[in-house]
């Protein structure tokens, strides 16, 4: 039995069918990752996390997290947060474009929906001020009645977590700079307060004064003289930090990978909450056992018995875009598709990616043929598609948002059908159904002659060979997919930076037997196999 564990600390137990054992290969993620970070009239850090279109709280003496706005609420895809006097949460949706807001007896409204790439916010003086993190973006006075905004400064690099200071002048990451600005709450010609940074995407005022900025390419949190842009470094925690927030003088920091962790003096820190998966995804095996773990704008190698391995992020050099499905292409070498409707090669250890075939929408699952070529599901079309050399043909069309893809050592393609809750497989440009009477099967896998099934909408993994003949399930109850299986929220994109964030319960499996699974529900990779 597997007891309910991180974010999933009130669901089902999952239990491994007779003949068959499971554990987490990684622990299971308390947070949806962690963006925007502020401290509440109670003490608490409130989180925003745009993976689990959530809002939770934090107690910063005993770690305890409570959700204040849960998947499937009124809140979509929170990147920024903040609070006015009344207690009422103002919310930046970045996947929506739009600000909303929540009372403190829960009621949900749309403050303004017009902001592309909607992300910074704060509140000063019960004034709602909020902007957009997109090149040429704005910073606006929001009416919270829904009245026409006031645009306090336009044609901006890429705005990012602000606040006022001390002096009553709005300092802000103009990420797209590498610098920090300040300007007027009132408008007028923003001057540049710091500069040659390490692409800072937050800006805080410490109860002393200095400004604590995140650098999310560096991974250092910097102390600035807001006076003379002096700085130093306070700590050095890596690559996709976030926010900032202060309770009591204390300083906390949040990770895009769902830490937070405490600065507890210059160069000395401690973890809130340990960092974990945000998604996960996709799954893939690779000739040495190395499983790839895609989580979206991370992506990690997993070797049994030692922790995740950071291969990649959004900011890294060659990072394809924010990873989907995964296929190996050699040692180390995979096949993904990303957000931005692209099917790529990509090496971490060289760098090195490049388009395989674009233009596509939504993306899945993709499996590498034994000749080479590559096949992919894509989603809203109904379309299965191969690439080779260039060049890409329908294998499939008309199927029922196909998602995961596998192909047999003879050649043979199979397809999950999530909206028809089957398995098919292509032939001669016909499908004929392997299984069927799944409730939305996702991520399939081929070994050892099995077929292997990841169905989130049951909370299964179903296993057959590859005919559909001796069928079982082989675990039951698992933390797959959103709250009690059902499908999780499927986000936009985020401006030029990502498409549609649409995922999928990945599973793969490896020569020894054993089969890997994403449990997205909990934000951990489970390992299944037969005793």
């Amino acid at each position: 039995m597997l007891e309910p564990s991180g974010r999933n600390q009130g669901g089902l137990s999952a239990n491994a069918a007779e003949g068959w054992a499971l554990h987490r290969m990684t622990p299971a993620s308390r947070l949806n990752g962690a963006n925007g970070i502020r401290t509440g009239a109670d003490g608490r850090i409130y989180v925003a996390q745009v993976a689990g279109s959530k809002v939770s709280a934090v107690d910063v003496d005993t770690g305890a997290i409570e959700t204040i706005s849960p998947m499937g609420g009124g809140i979509v895809g929170p990147d920024d947060l903040a609070f006015d006097s009344a207690g009422n949460l103002y919310c930046t949706e970045i996947t929506e474009g739009r600000v909303s807001m929540m009372t403190p007896s829960g009621e949900y409204k749309v403050v303004y929906g017009d902001m592309p790439v909607a992300n910074p916010i704060t509140v000063y003086q019960d004034r709602v001020i909020a902007g957009e993190l997109r090149m040429g973006g704005r910073i606006m006075e929001l009416d919270r009645n829904g009245g026409a905004p006031r645009v306090i400064v336009e044609g901006l690099p890429m705005v990012n977590a602000f606040e006022v200071g001390p002096d009553g002048k709005l300092y802000f990451p103009a990420q797209g700079a590498n610098e920090i600005w300040r300007v007027g709450v009132d408008g007028g010609e923003p001057e540049v307060v710091a500069k040659e940074l390490g692409v800072p995407d937050s800006v805080k005022f410490h109860p002393d004064g200095y400004i604590v900025s995140t650098q999310v390419y560096s991974g250092q949190v910097l102390r600035i003289d807001p006076r003379t842009g002096e700085k130093s470094v306070l700590a050095d925690i890596g690559p996709g930090l976030d926010n900032v927030a202060f309770v009591n003088g204390r300083t906390f920091v949040s990770h895009i990978n769902g830490s937070i962790t405490e600065i507890v003096a210059p160069g000395q820190t401690k973890p809130l909450v340990e960092k974990g998966l945000q998604w996960p995804i996709g799954l893939a095996v690779g000739p040495n056992g190395h499983v790839f773990v895609a989580d979206g704008g991370f992506c990690y190698l997993l070797n049994p018995g030692e922790p995740l391995q950071l291969i990649g992020m959004l900011f890294s050099p060659g990072f394809p875009g924010w990873v989907r499905g995964v296929a190996p292409a050699g040692t180390d070498e995979w096949v993904v598709t990303t957000a931005n409707g692209d099917v790529a090669y990509w090496n971490p250890a060289t760098c090195e990616s490049r388009n395989i075939a674009s233009g596509f929408d939504r993306v899945m699952g993709v499996a590498v043929a034994p000749g080479g070529g590559v096949v992919f599901a894509e989603f809203p079309t109904g379309r299965v598609l191969s690439a080779d050399n260039g060049d890409s043909a329908e294998l499939a069309v008309g199927l029922d948002r196909p998602v995961g893809v596998a192909i047999s050592d003879d050649g043979t393609v199979y397809v999950a059908e999530s909206g028809a809750g089957r398995v098919v497989k292509l032939s001669g440009g016909r499908t004929e159904t392997v299984i069927d009477g799944l409730s939305r099967p996702e991520g399939i896998a081929i070994g050892g002659g099995w077929l292997y099934v990841a169905d989130p909408g049951a909370g299964e993994v179903v296993v057959s060979d590859l005919s559909g003949g001796n069928r079982e399930v082989a675990a039951s109850g698992l933390p797959l997919g959103g709250p009690g299986g059902a499908k999780p929220v499927q986000l936009g994109g985020v401006g030029d930076m990502c498409g549609p964030m649409n995922t999928f319960t990945g599973i793969a499996a490896a020569p020894d037997g054993t089969v890997y699974l994403s449990a997205d529900a909990e934000g951990s990779v489970l390992a299944l196999k037969r005793n």
